[in-house]
């Protein structure tokens, strides 16, 4: 949608926040049924198809029927690739070209040290921030969750029934520049694994970059 950006369609005319919710809901616990976004918004599914009919047509948001075994197909809605650039990815021209620039200038092997760096002074920086040594794992999970969310990641984490925790980012505010730079990917594993510590195994399950909807990390004791 040229020349609108997300600010821009909430003011648009009707219940702005109730789409403006959709959009949330949908990025952050993907692609679902109009029934089920109801039952999070606590409205009627009539006014959520008709709020999904206008972000349709701005091109925000598509559908697909897919059939069960019994009854009509489901349909299940998603967000196109123009409400996925409406969210927030801070200052990624800037990121994109300074990237190349360091690149240039120091080579790969300048620019993998650079981000070696950087990531050991950001663990440092989380390390900080997260419950001693003596709070549990999901405890610690859970604060360095609330970092990442502060930080644009749309953040949260969850405890599995076998112990392990997961953190789950539902957006990538770095993702422009990872696309051109895959270290910085590899950087991010890195920064949980020396911000937890040697007493806590890390291990991604899900990848923006190939191709999933969000990024996954199960934390584990060693």
């Amino acid at each position: 949608m040229p020349g609108m950006g997300y600010a821009d369609l909430m003011k648009l005319e009707g219940d702005a926040g109730s789409r403006e919710r959709i959009l949330f809901l949908i990025k952050t616990k993907g692609p679902t049924s109009a029934a089920r976004l109801a039952r999070h918004l606590g409205i009627t599914s009539m006014a959520v198809r008709q709020h999904l009919q206008l972000l349709s047509e701005k091109g925000l948001v598509s559908f697909e029927d897919k059939r069960g075994s019994v009854g009509r197909p489901a349909r299940i809605w998603n967000l196109t690739s123009a409400a996925a650039e409406q969210f927030p990815e801070g200052y990624a021209d800037l990121a994109v070209d300074m990237l190349s620039a360091m690149r240039a200038a120091f080579g790969e092997e300048g620019l993998a040290q650079l981000l070696s760096v950087r990531g050991r002074a950001q663990a440092e920086r989380y390390r900080e921030a997260l419950p001693g040594g003596d709070a549990d794992l999901p405890r610690r999970v859970a604060a360095l969750a609330r970092i990442r969310r502060d930080e644009g990641y749309m953040a949260e984490s969850a405890k599995v029934r076998d112990g392990s925790v997961v953190l789950i980012e539902n957006h990538c505010p770095i993702c422009a520049a990872a696309t051109v730079c895959q270290g910085l990917c590899g950087a991010e594993l890195e920064l949980f694994r020396e911000t937890m510590g040697p007493a806590v195994a890390v291990e991604r399950e899900e990848h923006i970059l190939g191709g999933d909807r969000r990024c996954t990390y199960r934390f584990r004791e060693a």
